[in-house]
């Protein structure tokens, strides 16, 4: 019996929440703020170089990447996909 796997013989990361964004592409920096994946902007500064964050399934140190519609970002058993070009007054609905 295999534990911590799942059909298919591969482990998954968490479901992503959808986290809408204005314009099509968004810093991986900022992108961790405005998912609430990060409280302040100087924690992108230490959890990028770390290697505590994935993006797309693998770990990504530049928090200066430009993620673009459908990245999936995680962190901490947390993750967010960006929905680019989406109107500004949607609601927050992060479980977070």
């Amino acid at each position: 019996m295999r534990l911590g796997l799942r059909r298919g013989g591969a482990s998954r990361g968490p479901e992503p929440v959808d986290v809408a964004v204005r314009e099509d592409v968004i810093r991986l920096g900022q992108f961790l703020k405005l998912a609430n994946l990060i409280d302040t902007g100087a924690e992108a500064k230490e959890v990028c170089p770390a290697g505590l964050v994935k993006v797309n399934g693998e770990v990504d140190t530049r928090r200066g990447r430009q993620l673009v519609d459908g990245d999936v970002v995680e962190l901490r058993g947390q993750a967010a996909r960006v929905v680019a070009g989406v109107a500004e007054d949607l609601p927050d609905d992060l479980p977070w």
